[in-house]
């Protein structure tokens, strides 16, 4: 069996990812229960998490849940951070739904966290958010190149795992986020440009500047450039075409050694953070990565995951095949396999639910392909979002996988 960065071999993964708002419904026996009969072995648990407005099928009281942007759920200590520290959401200061769970031992615990994405947060400190090329602010996006941004992230992650009921963390938006992430009534009377939202994603703050810098980038120049391609799309008295304006980005990628190597060097920037991440956290609780909310994951350059670097840095990727069917997901595994090699350990997260699968014989073909294939287990999302259909066939696939038996 290959073994994690951390010594130790890898353990069957076949998670739950939930909210513990979700938790608060039920009985912490009952749940646990639930999660045994279901084929699971472990609760991916939101630790840190972002805004929302979130149907929940399952709910047993509301139907309907807003929780706190940015907050985090378990009891998070002000002394361990530096100047950017989180705020405890208030249904962990009532009840520690995280810590009760992490006291367990017949369920495995592992912390899923959003690091960077957290407008409460940017909110708070403007001046660590990533600024576009026209000194525009985005609060939801936290930058990885601002120190105190990457001092928060490295504290987070290891508070988390000082917790010895934690026996790993799934990180999410450990880099640079997309400039379309489903911001509050995010706005536009334009059609598709999809090169262009590339551009607007860029960050160019003074952090970057000085990254920039420091490899050999003309930073001034290529932000002029970026500025005039946005301009040409924004200020065109006609709707660009949406394949022509992706393509020009793609052509500037080639001809713009400024751009290249400005994206290199954000991946550079993240891969390091989760290399600190992992140096700094408990040796023995396993980090893995979730490397991008973009589908297909082949553009997660874009938010400055490299991903061979990252399976390098962390214990391994959790990857989000959330684009059916089957052969679909097949394609993503084998780009990630080429890229990282034979030894990286990759997790797939699947969503037991619409839009991805209105039946269950495509998500048991696409569960059955990757196991067949070759992933170190399952995640599914998420509890709370699913309807009870969902949750059975993702138990029904889970408990085949684990005894052998999935076709």
């Amino acid at each position: 069996m290959k073994r994690l960065k951390t010594g130790t071999e890898r353990p069957d993964y076949r998670a739950m990812f939930a909210y513990t708002w979700d938790l608060a419904d039920w009985a912490d026996d009952a749940f646990v229960e639930e999660m045994h009969r279901l084929g699971m072995n472990t609760l991916t648990l939101a630790a840190a998490y972002h805004a929302g407005k979130f149907t929940r099928p399952e709910g047993k009281g509301s139907k309907i849940f807003f929780p706190q942007d940015g907050h985090v759920h378990f009891r998070a200590r002000r002394e361990n951070y530096g100047q950017i520290a989180p705020d405890t959401g208030d249904l962990a200061q009532r009840h520690d739904i995280f810590e009760r769970f992490s006291a367990r031992g017949d369920i495995a615990l592992n912390a899923w966290t959003v690091l960077l994405h957290n407008s409460h947060l940017g909110m708070k400190f403007p001046d660590c958010t990533v600024e576009n090329a026209f000194g525009d602010r985005y609060p939801y996006a936290l930058c990885p190149s601002h120190p105190d941004v990457r001092e928060y992230a490295i504290n987070l992650c290891r508070e988390i795992a000082e917790n010895p009921g934690v026996g790993g963390l799934s990180l999410e938006t450990p880099g640079f986020l997309p400039f379309r992430h489903g911001y509050h009534h995010e706005f536009a009377l334009l059609g598709s440009m999809p090169g262009t939202e590339n551009y607007l994603g860029l960050c160019f703050c003074a952090k970057c500047a000085k990254n920039a810098q420091g490899a050999d980038i003309d930073f001034d120049g290529l932000r002029d450039r970026v500025q005039s391609r946005i301009r040409l799309a924004l200020e065109a008295d006609y709707e660009p075409d949406p394949d022509a304006n992706r393509a020009r980005f793609e052509g500037d990628l080639v001809t713009d050694p400024d751009l290249s190597n400005f994206l290199k060097m954000r991946c550079d920037v993240v891969t390091a953070l989760v290399g600190e991440i992992r140096a700094a956290v408990r040796g023995d609780a396993a980090v893995y990565i979730i490397p991008s909310v973009n589908q297909p994951l082949g553009l997660s350059y874009l938010e400055g995951s490299d991903l061979a670097g990252l399976s390098k840095a962390a214990d391994g990727l959790e990857v989000c095949f959330y684009r059916p069917p089957r052969q679909t997901a097949l394609t993503e595994y084998d780009e990630i396999r080429l890229r990282c090699g034979p030894e990286a350990s990759i997790r797939a997260v699947l969503r037991p639910a619409a839009p991805d699968y209105l039946e269950e014989g495509g998500f048991a073909a696409t569960v059955a392909a990757l196991a067949d294939a070759g992933v170190d287990g399952f995640g599914f999302y998420n509890y709370g979002h699913v309807r009870r259909s969902g949750l059975e066939w993702a138990g029904r696939a889970m408990n085949a996988y684990k005894n052998g038996e999935l076709t």
